[in-house]
């Protein structure tokens, strides 16, 4: 797995985020598959709403490159969704440079944006009858927070997976794979799985995969 996939930037991150744990949950959001190549990076990395943390991922060819995959999501979604067969359907998510612009926000710039191409695809998904589901390698301690995050910048959660202490003795790619079978134990068909690393899609139990663009990790 890419060493920096949830990557904590420095020990006053952990302790703030362990810190606003204790943030209230959102009951309501707000109103608001191929692998693509590398495309051209910038000098800087900027978007309108805050300083970018990135030095050599250009936001806006960021922006540009997810939405091309998500593209070709999308009447894929539409078609899968057409007839279920009375079968209930999930699209299964990671969370950090997936459904969260979080390399390009400091810790402190709270709620982390969504990424909003991938939040107007779940928000379609969800239109049609399909459950959401993340699942990240984000720890167990910052559960709440995650929750809080995803619900405040408009996304349906109707399962979140994070990373308890037994789970960090596995690979990434291991750990999700498993938590995507007891989505499917649930009765859940997964039609799709959309991640931005190998480590998210890898392993099966999803019809098919969607992987965004990391830039040879250079995203986490």
């Amino acid at each position: 797995m890419h060493a920096g996939k949830w990557r904590i930037r420095s020990v006053a991150s952990v302790a703030a985020l362990a810190f606003t744990v204790a943030t209230p949950v959102a009951t309501a959001a707000d109103p608001a598959a191929s692998d693509r190549p590398s495309a051209e990076t910038g000098t800087t990395a900027q978007q309108s709403s805050g300083s970018a943390l990135l030095a050599d991922v250009d936001y806006e060819t960021w922006q540009r490159d997810v939405a091309a995959v998500i593209d070709v999501a999308r009447p894929y979604i539409e078609q899968r969704t057409a007839n279920t067969g009375g079968k209930k359907q999930a699209i299964v998510l990671d969370i950090d440079n997936t459904s969260l612009e979080t390399d390009f926000h400091y810790f402190w710039e709270l709620p982390t944006p969504a990424v909003k191409p991938v939040l107007d695809l779940t928000r379609f998904a969800e239109s049609r009858g399909v459950d959401i589901f993340f699942v990240t390698a984000r720890p167990g301690i910052i559960y709440s927070l995650t929750e809080y995050n995803l619900r405040k910048v408009g996304y349906p959660v109707d399962g979140l997976y994070v990373r308890d202490l037994p789970d960090l003795f596995h690979e990434v790619s291991k750990y999700k794979t498993g938590k995507r079978a007891e989505i499917e134990a649930k009765g859940y068909t997964i039609i799709a799985n959309i991640g931005n690393n190998t480590s998210d899609l890898v392993g099966g139990h999803a019809e098919k995969t969607f992987k965004l663009p990391d830039y040879d990790g250079d995203l986490s």
